[in-house]
C-alpha cells in the first residue's frame, strides 16, 4: 500500500508542474495584451496629450529627510546625521523602508566629504539600518 501511495505521489509531482506550466502558457497566449483600437481610446490619448503638464509633486517625506541629513553631514559630521536618522526611524516608522538607502547615501556623502578617505568615513559607521552606512562608504557614488 505504501509503495502505491509513493508511486502516485511521484507521478503527481512530475505531472502537476507540467500541467500548470502548460495551462499558464496557454492562458497567457489567449489574453489580448494590446488595447483595442477604438475611437474612444484614441480620443482619450489625444485629450491627455492636450492637457498642460501637471505641477511638480511636493517633495516626498523621504526626500526631505535625505536633504536634511545630507546638510547635517556636510555642516557637522556623519555621526550627527546618523543619530538624526536613527531618531527619525524611531519616531516615524513609515519611513523605515527608506532607512537602508538613506544610510547608504550618507556613507557615500561621508566619503565625498573626506575627499575619498574611506577609512575616515568608515570610522563613523554604526549598525544603523543594518550597517548600510558602512556599505555606502565602500560603494562608489553614482
Amino acid at each position: 500500500m505504501k509503495q502505491l501511495v509513493r508511486r502516485i505521489g511521484r507521478s503527481l509531482a512530475f505531472v502537476l508542474p507540467l500541467v500548470l506550466v502548460t495551462t499558464g502558457t496557454l492562458a497567457v497566449a489567449k489574453v489580448s495584451w494590446a488595447p483595442p483600437a477604438t475611437a474612444d481610446v484614441q480620443s482619450l490619448a489625444a485629450a491627455s496629450d492636450a492637457q498642460p503638464p501637471a505641477q511638480p509633486a511636493a517633495n516626498a517625506p523621504q526626500d526631505v529627510l535625505k536633504g536634511r541629513l545630507l546638510r547635517e553631514l556636510a555642516a557637522k559630521s556623519p555621526a550627527v546625521a546618523l543619530n538624526d536618522l536613527e531618531r527619525t526611524m524611531d519616531r516615524e516608522p513609515s519611513l523605515r523602508q527608506f532607512c537602508s538607502s538613506l544610510a547608504r547615501e550618507l556613507g557615500q556623502a561621508a566619503v565625498r566629504k573626506y575627499h575619498g578617505d574611506v577609512h575616515k568615513a568608515m570610522s563613523y559607521a554604526r549598525p544603523v539600518c543594518d550597517a548600510s552606512f558602512a556599505a555606502g562608504t565602500l560603494t562608489p557614488a553614482n
